[in-house]
């Protein structure tokens, strides 16, 4: 048979089927493209092995992401917190980012991403490292200091309801209930 189908056992695609917000053949497809970042000898474990990070980060989906290392951490299950991610991590980052997951799950996962220091809320430096991000790092994409205070004061104005100069995840959540494209594009499709 040699199918992806037949590498996951029907219970645990099923499991999977309940657990994420992804179709069969989606699963199928995810571990095919999982197994392929493995070496050869190791593609028919790929349910019980980690892929580091630096296969992960060599998928076209994540590879022009500037996110990409957020994106890693936040899903990886690693006790040694590097970025590694196993089969279930993989499919968790997926349902996350696929179409049919909630705008909730989105936002939630979205503000995780963008909370670098892992602090649970979103700060000035959170925001600052969020803006160079999207802006590019480069010397000159970077906005000067002037415009990148701004430009947080602006946000904070936008999001901060309870006034205590951070943003926490409600807050995030109810910027981004109000944005009509968000889900739609905080997505990946393999």
């Amino acid at each position: 048979m040699g199918g992806s189908a037949s590498l996951i056992p029907r219970d645990l695609l099923s499991e999977y089927q309940e657990l994420t917000f992804l179709s069969k053949q989606e699963i199928l497809l995810a571990y095919k493209r999982f197994s392929e970042l493995l070496p050869k000898e190791e593609r028919e474990n790929a349910c019980s092995v980690r892929v580091p990070k630096s296969q992960i980060l060599t998928l076209p989906e994540l590879r022009a992401n500037p996110f990409q290392q957020r994106i890693c951490h936040v899903f990886s299950t690693s006790e040694i917190e590097d970025g590694s991610m196993s089969f279930e991590d993989f499919l968790d980052m997926l349902s996350v980012f696929s179409d049919s997951a909630t705008s909730d799950i989105k936002s939630y996962y979205a503000f995780r991403i963008f909370d670098f220091d892992n602090d649970g809320i979103l700060d000035r430096k959170d925001l600052e490292q969020l803006v160079n991000c999207l802006t590019g790092q480069g010397e000159g994409s970077r906005l000067s200091s002037a415009e990148m205070d701004q430009l947080i004061q602006n946000i904070l104005e936008e999001s901060d309801i309870d006034k205590d100069g951070t943003i926490n995840l409600a807050e995030f959540q109810h910027v981004v209930s109000r944005s009509p494209d968000f889900a739609s594009s905080f997505k990946i499709v393999l």
